[in-house]
């Protein structure tokens, strides 16, 4: 694979999109040329916001970040992550990690895929210090016990929570 296809897969639920998914994102749109985020449809999690929502409010916040927005893409999915993964012909998924419980997770989520396919591999990215405790059901219950969540996420998701409380 030439260069210039170095794409990688950014998934998960995003439910809220955080300061650490953002930060993910800006770092991984450093390394590959192309970036996708991709939202997953998870009918088994109950998420705050729908699908088609979390991908606007991620499309919304990425066209403030100059230096990548031209780099990155936010596309939805639902089904198994390697089909989704081949047919962006991406050649990595980039995964997070803030703390121990997470890599064991990721480890074995890692492992399956590589298992259901070959033709990409897993990369983990370890949070940048002050990202490293945020987590979106945190998140979400703070904002739900009516606590300040203004420091864990883009003030546009800040916006679209308060919304969802009125």
């Amino acid at each position: 694979m030439s260069n210039n296809n170095k794409i990688a897969v950014y998934p998960g639920s995003f439910d809220p999109f955080t300061l650490g998914h953002l930060d993910v994102v800006r770092r991984g749109s450093k390394i590959f040329n192309k970036l996708i985020v991709a939202v997953a449809e998870n009918n088994s999690k109950n998420s705050l916001f729908k699908v088609s929502e979390r991908t606007q409010i991620i499309s919304d916040v990425l066209k403030k970040e100059q230096n990548i927005s031209n780099k990155v893409e936010v596309k939805s999915f639902s089904g198994l992550l390697v089909d989704f993964v081949e047919s962006e012909n991406a050649i990595v998924v980039l995964r997070g990690l803030r703390a121990l419980s997470d890599f064991d997770y990721e480890f074995q989520m890692a492992g399956v895929n590589a298992r259901l396919s070959n033709k990409f591999e897993t990369m983990f990215l370890m949070s940048s210090e002050n990202q490293q405790f945020v987590a979106s059901r945190l998140v979400k219950e703070i904002h739900r016990l009516g606590g300040d969540v203004s420091s864990f996420v883009p003030d546009l998701v800040n916006k679209f929570l308060n919304k969802k409380n009125n």
